[in-house]
């Protein structure tokens, strides 16, 4: 349950529904110094989206500061073809070329793929059909699905499937593939992805992936046909260092909750079924009583660990006061992020503010128990004192989950709806949709940008 979300978090997918002319599809191709194979790419990929693909295109060239004669070549193709735009930026880095052609681009889906079209093009109409039809958030490639075919050599084989364990490993990422050179995206998520992703080169896209995997975006994978390119570029040992790097800083911004990936929440959808909770299925307190317990039991074994260590040193009611505010400052902080999913930073200093106050009450109850044992006199052992504080605990562990629940990270309120449903229009590419905006219907080539 994200608390605290983002103003104008995403909408429900729909699916789009362009009037006819109107640009859907805008393909990227990054270069660098690729004068040779820049043309035939291009000329081949026009060719098969004129004879394939069912809606208006555009390919866009995103030169990022070549130095031989792609420049040249790319302002040949703009001037030959129709649907081809050239983007010139004087600054190296794949990540950096898509994050500029993309956020300037006013095409509903976004994609982009390798110049050396490695990747079969008859895997390009279903890669953004999810994307077109309102089902997915995102589109990739895989060339290590079962049913892919791929020819490459054993390094390459090697390095693929070991990062892809990597970051299985460390990031907890479940999508299969993230360096293939082959993905779209729908542009409203662009729009609000983009900004959070800091990494302008060949991490660009396992950053992407990742933040949009843990915001709950849906990640839709295609099995690809792929066939090595010998005379690739990629320098693999100074990729992988900064792909290391990269995992680092993005393992540890998720770690910290220093993301804020609630301006990525979508709602389920526009089945009137997933507005209103159904009889007698739970929603929410479910999976957060799962969550609370499994925090709750660590905290548990933790607090016993410190007032065991501690009572040695110390009475009773010292060891008991000290383990239970060290245990609070962890269990609400663990609960704040794993059980009631509230990231980001802005509010941390508040909700332990409030979850003080509930420490407080479990210290009352756990420093009452132990006064009441130590009123009755007689002398008793410390599985005794230990029963006596696991009884007291687990009273103000069922009263923390209420008060956290209701007080520090109470369920938001649902807006009611407000817009008429027959009157007006829902889809932003709707004729009359206070938003719409008509476009030429063949796409005009603009001139190439740069020297």
């Amino acid at each position: 349950m994200p608390t605290d979300a983002s103003p104008g978090a995403l909408p429900a997918r729909t699916p789009l529904a362009p009037p006819p002319g109107v640009l859907v599809l805008d393909v990227v191709i990054p270069v660098f110094n690729e004068e040779k194979d820049l043309g035939p790419c291009v000329r081949r990929l026009h060719a098969h989206l004129t004879r394939s693909f069912p809606y208006p295109f555009r390919i866009t060239i995103a030169d990022n500061a070549s130095t031989d004669r792609t420049p040249q070549v790319a302002a040949g193709l703009v001037a030959d073809i129709a649907g081809v735009r050239s983007t010139r930026l004087e600054q190296k880095g794949r990540g950096r070329a898509l994050r500029t052609v993309w956020s300037a681009s006013e095409a509903p889906v976004l994609a982009y793929m390798d110049v050396d079209l490695s990747t079969d093009l008859n895997a390009l109409l279903p890669l953004v059909a999810p994307l077109i039809s309102g089902h997915s958030d995102l589109a990739i490639g895989t060339r290590l699905a079962r049913s892919s075919r791929v020819v490459r050599g054993a390094k390459r084989e090697f390095v693929s499937r070991a990062y892809n364990l990597l970051l299985r490993s460390s990031l907890a990422a479940r999508f299969s593939d993230a360096q293939c050179g082959f993905k779209a995206i729908r542009r409203e998520v662009a729009e609000r992805l983009l900004p959070l992703v800091e990494d302008s080169g060949w991490f660009f896209d396992t950053e992407l992936l990742v933040l949009a995997e843990r915001a709950g975006l849906r990640i839709h994978e295609v099995p690809v046909d792929w066939v090595d390119d010998p005379d690739s570029t990629v320098h693999l040992v100074r990729t992988a260092t900064e792909d290391l790097k990269g995992v680092w800083r993005v393992g540890r911004a998720l770690a910290v909750g220093a993301l804020p990936l609630d301006r990525l929440a979508r709602p389920f959808g526009d089945d009137p079924r997933d507005q209103t909770a159904l009889p007698g299925v739970p929603r929410g307190p479910a999976r957060q009583l799962l969550g609370f317990c499994v925090v709750g039991l660590l905290s548990t074994l933790l607090y016993l660990a410190l007032y065991s260590a501690l009572r040695a040193l110390t009475g009773p009611q010292t060891a008991n006061a000290t383990a239970l505010l060290l245990c609070a400052v962890a269990n609400t902080a663990a609960n704040r992020r794993l059980t009631f999913g509230v990231r980001g930073r802005a509010t941390a200093v508040r909700h332990q503010a409030q979850g003080l106050v509930v420490f407080g009450i479990g210290l009352a109850l756990t420093s009452g128990s132990l006064a009441a044992l130590a009123a009755a006199g007689a002398r008793h052992a410390h599985s005794t004192e230990l029963a006596v504080l696991i009884t007291a605990n687990l009273a103000a562990t069922v009263l923390r989950f209420l008060l956290f629940r209701a007080w520090i990270f109470p369920e938001p309120r649902p807006e009611k709806a407000t817009r008429p449903l027959s009157n007006q229009p829902s889809h932003p590419n709707h004729p009359n949709h206070p938003s719409y905006s008509t476009h030429p219907t063949h796409p005009t080539p603009t001139p190439q940008e740069g020297p």
